[in-house]
């Protein structure tokens, strides 16, 4: 008896874990974000960045952009793109409502090699990916977080 128990708590667990990666695949189109820099709202990006989030099942990736980038014809002004993106992508795994992405390729080499943890809310078509304080990987000593909001578009 304690083993079946065992193992349909054991089931429960798995296939939770396997409904809630699931019901994240999908493209999302980011639709709000919240900055932070020591606790200050900050709009590095303008106040409207443009970006999608994919969720494969296996893979995740995430890029945006600023919301008003200029084609670069200089050197340095192709140089100053890279200032208004970010992008980072690699597999992932989910644990309660927490995502773990295993970063393989990224914007930064900051991040290349790293583990990024946030956590997720979903309800309906709204995702919400919040990140815990961190070290901010373009402000060297300064903490950073955010909040942003996708909605799901596939």
């Amino acid at each position: 008896m304690v083993r079946s128990i065992l193992a349909l708590t054991f089931a429960f667990v798995i296939s939770g874990q396997c409904l809630a990666q699931q019901s994240l695949i999908g493209t999302y189109k980011l639709v709000l974000t919240d900055l932070r820099l020591d606790g200050n709202p900050v709009t590095p990006m303008g106040k409207s960045q443009h970006g999608y989030l994919v969720i494969t099942p296996k893979v995740y990736i995430n890029f945006f952009t600023a919301d008003e980038r200029k084609r670069g014809a200089s050197v340095e002004a192709k140089a100053a793109l890279l200032d208004s993106l970010a992008a980072w992508a690699g597999p992932y795994r989910i644990e309660g409502n927490k995502i773990t992405i295993s970063v393989d390729t990224a914007w930064t080499e900051v991040w290349k090699g790293s583990e990024q943890t946030r956590t997720f809310e979903l309800k309906g078509k709204r995702l919400t990916i919040i990140t815990a304080p961190q070290p901010s990987a373009t402000q060297p000593g300064k903490t950073f977080t955010s909040r942003a909001e996708y909605e799901r578009i596939d």
